[in-house]
């Protein structure tokens, strides 16, 4: 690939979008939205500006995209991942809270936080664009939870005042506070604090043992 006048590489046209896609990912979880420009996700791509603005009219579009690009992506790891195997709902989703914590790890926060959970709450008032877009793909997401956490739920007795769309977002927002509690205290080991408790909740709510 031949060098650009700005020291930028040149990519296959298919290549760029793809690449500041990947770096929006990258650079805002890192630092935030309003802190990354155009000119850190081209570097960061190893774009020119002019690949960016083929593909993206502004860094709100590209913010748009990345949250539904997050989605997809997100999405088939989540599909694929081995908890769907479980022999009960129950076990499950709470195998679902434990592959959440095993994400986590140790890893830096920046590797491990969610895209969307970060975009939106620089962009709730200043993008709704931006809102919107994060919103779906966090509602999106706990809808995948809502056929196990039914079946869980009968399997306890239906228990009063528990639904499964209302208790799947609940199980986001506690993985979303999560991650905003265990940058403030500069420790992803808070997220999996919180996430064990979560799943204690769960069991309890379910009548299984919390722990194996």
């Amino acid at each position: 690939m031949a060098a650009t006048p700005a020291g930028g590489t040149r990519v296959a046209r298919g290549e760029a979008r793809g690449r500041l896609l990947e770096a929006a990912v990258d650079l805002i979880r890192a630092q935030g939205l309003s802190a990354t420009t155009v000119d850190d996700l081209c570097a960061a791509a190893g774009v020119t500006k002019g690949a960016f603005f083929h593909h993206f009219e502004s860094k709100e579009a590209l913010a748009v995209a990345a949250a539904q690009h997050w989605n997809t992506t997100t999405g088939a790891v989540f599909a694929a991942a081995a908890y769907h195997r479980e022999a009960t709902a129950a076990e499950r989703v709470l195998a679902y809270v434990d592959l959440r914590s095993e994400l986590i790890g140790g890893r830096p926060l920046e590797a491990v936080t969610c895209l969307v959970g970060t975009m939106v709450q620089e962009a709730y008032r200043s993008s709704p664009a931006v809102r919107d877009a994060c919103g779906a793909a966090m509602l999106d997401h706990a809808s995948t939870l809502e056929a196990d956490l039914a079946e869980a739920l009968a399997d306890a007795g239906n228990p009063a005042g528990v639904d499964a769309p209302s208790l799947a977002r609940h199980m986001i927002v506690v993985v979303q506070g999560a991650f905003v509690v265990a940058k403030a205290a500069d420790d992803p080991l808070v997220a999996v604090e919180s996430l064990g408790h979560l799943r204690r909740y769960l069991a309890l709510l379910f009548g299984v043992a919390p722990f194996a």
